[in-house]
């Protein structure tokens, strides 16, 4: 059983918040938009595991540390991450015909900075996208994701709201 903290877009932005909601987490996973190496960093030093996409508003540092596309197994569940990914009956053309011809079991973007989780019915895969934990962009609201994923099994799916953007643009 693992505990699993899903966040995307700090846009260099540091938030004590975050070691607050995630630093009890045996993973953290960010869906791109990261920011600065600093804020790589601190949440590479906050969990024990710490993985990582880069985003498109990330420098050539951040895409020299980080891979576009995560694919791998937590627990038993397939899991796929990419920043520009869509959503449900959305799917970005960068990931739509991987996700059709092998869909994973959670497939997680950003870059909308709109909060969604939805189960997609036709590929039978959960999407999350956490929204966005900075202070850049137009969302109202910064929001991060926590689940438990135990074997193939998620539960304890929950939705923190870390604050309003006071930088919205």
């Amino acid at each position: 059983m693992k505990r699993i903290g899903i966040i995307s877009e700090t846009h260099g932005y540091w938030d004590p918040k975050y070691e607050k909601y995630l630093g009890d987490c045996d993973e953290i996973w960010h869906a791109g938009d990261i920011g600065t190496m600093e804020v790589a960093d601190k949440f590479e030093a906050m969990a024990p595991l710490f993985r990582a996409v880069y985003g498109n508003c990330d420098g050539y540092d951040l895409r020299a540390r980080y891979r576009e596309i995560l694919r791998f197994k937590c627990e038993d569940v397939d899991v796929m991450i990419k920043h520009i990914g869509g959503y449900p009956g959305r799917y970005d053309r960068s990931v739509i015909n991987m996700l059709y011809a092998a869909p994973p079991q959670l497939f997680i973007a950003g870059h909308s900075h709109i909060l969604k989780v939805k189960y997609d019915k036709t590929l039978g895969l959960l999407h999350i996208n956490p929204g966005a934990a900075g202070m850049m962009g137009w969302q109202k609201e910064r929001t991060l994701v926590r689940l438990t994923i135990d074997g193939s099994k998620f539960t304890d799916c929950d939705v923190v709201t870390l604050g309003e953007n006071k930088n919205i643009l």
